[in-house]
């Protein structure tokens, strides 16, 4: 599961790093959290960074409100689920992070707190998730409600201590191109584990705990005792 990420990197490193212009509203983050907006590149208009609401709603919903919206989806079940599979033929995204939390669950036995890590490239750059979008139109007032949802993957050997999923970081630009590309080979080759010795982690403190949280402190190294 990836409920968490962040990203921090400064306008002009973002547009240079993935070739599109960023919006005008568009804020660091050291919490996302499911329901905010945050930036994202869609395969239709691949220059252009947009803020789409974390947590997918397919535009066949009928009831919004009552609608399951998942801000994950396994990448081993994509193409067996007629939604999901529709999407990563038609509507890809980059979800732009520079780094996501994860908590590790206590030892068996023990009733300890889930310890929150932060994982990041070694490099510290900026870096693309694969997600998949869509739009839904209320029928009533016309407004239309552009949302997303992570691709997720088994662990790499960096996170199998902490969790038993992760989100899939495409490794690069030439891949990333490749999830937009409407032609090409097929995407769920490309849906897989990111190289672990190319990451770093390390914990956090409690404060990213809580979305409404959002500052550097969330971010900030922390020894649990």
């Amino acid at each position: 599961m990836c409920g968490r990420y962040t990203f921090t990197a400064p306008a002009p490193v973002v547009e240079a790093r993935f070739e599109a212009t960023m919006p005008a509203d568009a804020a660091p983050t050291f919490n996302a959290a499911p329901s905010q907006r945050l930036p994202i590149i869609t395969n239709v208009e691949p220059g252009k960074v947009q803020l789409f609401q974390w947590g997918l709603l397919p535009a066949w919903v009928k009831d919004a409100q009552k609608a399951n919206k998942p801000i994950n989806a396994r990448a081993e079940t994509l193409t067996e689920k007629p939604s999901f599979r529709q999407l990563l033929q038609r509507r890809r995204c980059l979800v732009l992070a520079d780094s996501f939390y994860e908590w590790e669950r206590p030892a068996a036995g023990s009733k300890g707190p889930k310890i929150p890590h932060r994982i990041m490239l070694r490099s510290e750059q900026p870096f693309a998730l694969a997600g998949l979008w869509d739009e839904w139109v209320n029928r009533e007032t016309g407004e239309v409600h552009p949302t997303f949802t992570i691709i997720t993957t088994e662990p790499n050997e960096l996170m199998t201590g902490i969790h038993d999923r992760m989100p899939v970081i495409l490794p690069g630009r030439e891949a990333e191109l490749q999830w937009l590309d409407d032609g090409g080979a097929a995407k769920t080759q490309l849906l897989r584990p990111y190289h672990a010795l190319d990451m770093k982690q390390y914990t956090v403190g409690s404060q990213v705990n809580s979305p409404g949280n959002n500052d550097s402190a969330c971010a900030a190294p922390f020894t649990w005792s």
